[in-house]
This record gives C-alpha cells, sequence and structure tokens, in this order.
C-alpha cells in the first residue's frame, strides 16, 4: 500500500465522508427493526476497495467505527459494528478478488450488507444472550439485501459516471472499466 500525498488525501477524503455518513446515520431513525440502518458509509469502504485496494477498503471499516461510535458515544454498538464490519470486509474482499467481475460489484456489495446483518444479530445474541433477537434475521437479510443493492448501484454509478482523471488526481486506480 504505497502512500503518496494524493493517495493519503484520497484515503482521508473516503475516510471523513464515510464518516460523516455513519454520524448522519446515527440521527436517524431505525428502520422498522431496532438498531437497523441503511449503512450509507459502507458505500465509501466499497469505493475504498474498487479505487485502491483490499488493505484501503479494511482500514475504512475499522476506522469508521471506531472513530464513529466513538464520536456519536455508542461504544457498546462499537462490538456489533465492528465485528459485522471486519467479517463482511473480508467477505466482500474475498468476492472482489476471486469472484469480481463474474459477479458485479452491486452483488459483492449485497453481500456484504447481508453478511454484515447477520453477524452483527448473532453477536447481539451472543453478547446480549438473547436468542430470541434471531427472530429478525429474515427482515435483516432483506433490509441488507436491498440498502447493499443501493450502496453497490451507487458505486458503480459513481465509477461510471465520474471522468478516471478525477480519480487520478487522488492516487485512485478505477478498475470497474
Amino acid at each position: 500500500m504505497g502512500l503518496g500525498t494524493r493517495k493519503i488525501a484520497g484515503v482521508s477524503l473516503l475516510l471523513a465522508m464515510s464518516l460523516i455518513a455513519f454520524m448522519l446515520e446515527s440521527f436517524l431513525p431505525p428502520m422498522f427493526i431496532p438498531g437497523a440502518k441503511l449503512g450509507l458509509g459502507n458505500a465509501f469502504s466499497m469505493l475504498a476497495l474498487i479505487l485502491y485496494s483490499p488493505a484501503v477498503a479494511f482500514l475504512i471499516v475499522i476506522l469508521r467505527c471506531v472513530l464513529g461510535n466513538l464520536i456519536t458515544g455508542s461504544l457498546s454498538a462499537m462490538i456489533f459494528g465492528l465485528c459485522a464490519g471486519t467479517v463482511s470486509i473480508s467477505a466482500g474482499i474475498l468476492l472482489w478478488k476471486f469472484a469480481f467481475p463474474k459477479i458485479s460489484m452491486v452483488c459483492i456489495s449485497v453481500c456484504c450488507a447481508v453478511i454484515h446483518n447477520i453477524v452483527q444479530c448473532v453477536v447481539f445474541c451472543a453478547v446480549s444472550q438473547t436468542w430470541e433477537a434471531v427472530v429478525y434475521l429474515p427482515y435483516l437479510v432483506i433490509l441488507g439485501a436491498i440498502s447493499g443493492f443501493a450502496v453497490g448501484l451507487a458505486c458503480v454509478l459513481i465509477v461510471k459516471r465520474i471522468p478516471s482523471r478525477m480519480f487520478a488526481k487522488i492516487g485512485a486506480n478505477v478498475t470497474l472499466n
């Protein structure tokens, strides 16, 4: 992971936007199910995977979870988000490395979102010793698929609509073309 000035600036920009999305979502009420969110901050992790590298995407997920929860004061939520975030981005990285372009970026995003919701629910059940919360899993999978589709589609549209020279200015390499 070579760190040129432009790359540091581009990665910092993605992290900042990811944190802003995370914090804005913390002000919104849950979607139908306690704790459920759209996961808009994940778009910037996926963009980091597309534009930079798996290591950068992983770093953004970890920093967003830690810094976002420290800023919003949701330290208990950090346990769930960090576990789910690292497992889901790891799955995304594996799919990116071994299945892309056979499966689309949108499909990878959907898989990541569904895995994130499953892991978060399982960790919540394990920590709280409340296994009844597993009844939320079908709904969380559906919400994850919907939000993963939206995030993946947004990432593809961003990469395809913005000229490559703009990405070059932040030290990124566009890999969806």
